[in-house]
């Protein structure tokens, strides 16, 4: 019973939008909402016993994605609880990501055989700070903005952001190791204020540059506010 209330209750919806940043083996789903709490399982509220409202209604709109997602593998009423190092433990046979900023989550979800690893983030464009611009971007890609024209700086920073925030998820599940913003270069190929590819090069000394097969190609699609940045990462031959 508890299962069937959980779906007709479930806000979130399919997103071709989202995962159209990905392969057709990815399931993605998103919520332009406030989550609802009261539709969390039992196992996951045990995360937010000293949690503030704000904190509660966007873990609650990701566990909400994430599940919508997983319905499509089979898993629709799998309690999403959190790690010890704080990342959301999916089924044994699945990969996954979430991803929330202000009137957007999503999740994407995959069969844990198809890649090594998975990440997606979203970002309100024009939400990096100028001030931490020079933080963000490694050189090369702060050369790359030169060239762009002034107005649409604001949107390619918060592109980068959002999809070196992707690559690190993707790697992280299998890898265990931080990122700083300077150990992956970010390129895209041809820039578009619409829908694009971008390649994700990371320092040769990091595990994932040995663990899983280059190029590290994802897709990115601006729409309304957002920037969603999108990419799976294949196993290494």
């Amino acid at each position: 019973m508890e299962g069937s209330h959980m779906t007709r209750s479930n806000p979130a919806r399919i997103s071709r939008l989202i995962g159209s940043l990905f392969p057709k083996s990815a399931v993605a789903a998103e919520l332009r909402t406030a989550g609802d709490p009261t539709l969390l399982l039992a196992p996951e509220m045990a995360a937010l016993c000293r949690a503030v409202p704000q904190r509660i209604q966007e873990f609650a709109a990701g566990r909400l994605c994430a599940r919508r997602a997983l319905e499509r593998l089979g898993f629709g009423t799998f309690p999403i609880v959190v790690s010890p190092n704080r990342e959301p433990v999916w089924p044994d046979t699945v990969i996954g990501s979430i991803t929330h900023t202000d009137r957007l989550c999503a999740a994407v979800v995959a069969p844990r055989e198809s890649f090594f690893g998975i990440g997606l983030d979203a970002e309100v464009v024009g939400a990096v700070n100028p001030a931490i611009w020079r933080r963000v971007c490694a050189p090369a890609e702060l050369v790359w903005l030169e060239t762009l024209p002034s107005g649409a700086r604001a949107a390619a920073v918060s592109l980068v952001f959002a999809a070196k925030e992707a690559f690190y998820k993707a790697q992280y599940g299998q890898t265990r190791q931080w990122l700083n913003f300077d150990d992956v270069t970010v390129t895209v190929p041809r820039w578009s204020a619409d829908r694009g590819r971008f390649i994700a090069a990371p320092r040769p000394h990091l595990s994932v540059a040995a663990r899983a097969a280059a190029p590290f190609v994802g897709r990115y699609r601006f729409h309304g506010d957002h920037v969603c940045a999108g990419i799976a990462l294949a196993n290494a031959a």
